[in-house]
């Protein structure tokens, strides 16, 4: 074999886990080396605003965990001569500055809306896990399997793709009840369609790459093949997509307590405050808008950190 022969057969030669080829420099062999995370990482740095929107997300989760801390006064406690004040209220006999307002029973709009992010969140993410763990299963169970499996799990999703999500969402609450509980399960029922089809194509394609039929024909059963073959690659895409539709939930969620299908009469929600501040949009519309908008940017910045992860 000549000698020119012999250096491009060493210049081809794979590089095998922990061994860098003596052709490559060290920068090359960390780029081929980096994982889905690190590079989402790397790009986050580069990306300001997907970082700017993570940063005020982590704020809202944040100040949701800590209410009972960061908020400045008793979201409950109502005072009926300060109903409606507008932003920036000071009561000059007692020195309480109400921030964002009063609503209507002269609750401190601030205090409710930092305690209404929890609700919110709760309604907004909740749904989605379970969603994501019922429907990534189902996906992944029609996706491998495929066959009479596939026909069954798909077409009863199919069933659900029948109706606007806004239409079951509010089909399912109105049959349930009123209440958190039921709110969480209608919107999980709503979500569950969507991700099991993701998990569904996703699966179906990984399992014709050779990799998975070598696997196969080596001996491996189907819970080895699932569990160190299929799952590692179809987690990031799945995950990315349901992070995308926690801004939706919430959204789905507010319009059900909006609706009064959601929370009960009088629990800190940013959908039900809607619901009880629409008389005094005259009134106070500043006020009335500070729900509506912290809706809108919780449910921007997650499908903006959501698209930062892709």
């Amino acid at each position: 074999m000549m000698v020119e022969e012999r250096a491009v057969l060493r210049e081809s030669r794979p590089v095998l886990s922990g061994q860098a080829s003596p052709n490559l420099d060290t920068a090359q062999v960390a780029v081929r080396s980096r994982g889905y995370w690190s590079t989402v990482t790397g790009r986050l740095k580069r990306d300001a605003i997907t970082l700017g929107f993570g940063v005020i997300l982590l704020a809202i989760i944040l100040s949701a965990c800590l209410a009972h801390v960061v908020s400045p006064m008793d979201p409950e406690a109502a005072k009926m001569t300060r109903r409606l004040k507008d932003i920036g209220y000071h009561h000059a006999r007692t020195g309480i500055t109400h921030w964002l307002g009063t609503d209507k029973l002269g609750r401190d709009m601030l205090s409710r809306l930092i305690y209404g992010s929890r609700m919110s969140l709760l309604m907004g993410v909740i749904p989605i896990v379970f969603a994501f763990v019922i429907g990534g299963t189902l996906g992944l169970i029609a996706g491998y399997t495929g066959g009479w499996a596939n026909m069954l799990i798909m077409r009863t999703m199919d069933i659900f793709y029948a109706f606007p999500s806004v239409l079951l969402a509010i089909a399912i609450s109105g049959a349930l009840g009123v209440g958190i509980v039921n709110a969480i399960v209608a919107l999980t029922l709503v979500f569950i369609p969507p991700i099991t089809r993701v998990t569904e194509s996703v699966t179906t394609q990984v399992r014709l790459l050779d990799y998975v039929d070598a696997a196969r024909s080596s001996g491996a059963g189907s819970l080895t093949i699932i569990r160190v073959h299929i799952f590692s690659n179809i987690i990031s895409p799945v995950f990315v997509y349901a992070t995308g539709l926690i801004s939706v939930c919430i959204i789905l969620g507010a319009g059900l307590s909006f609706l009064g299908l959601g929370v009960e009469v009088g629990v800190a929600e940013w959908g039900r405050m809607l619901n009880e501040l629409q008389d005094a949009i005259w009134k106070v519309p500043w006020v009335t808008a500070l729900p509506g908008a912290c809706i809108f940017v919780t449910s921007l910045s997650f499908n903006m950190v959501s698209d930062g992860l892709t």
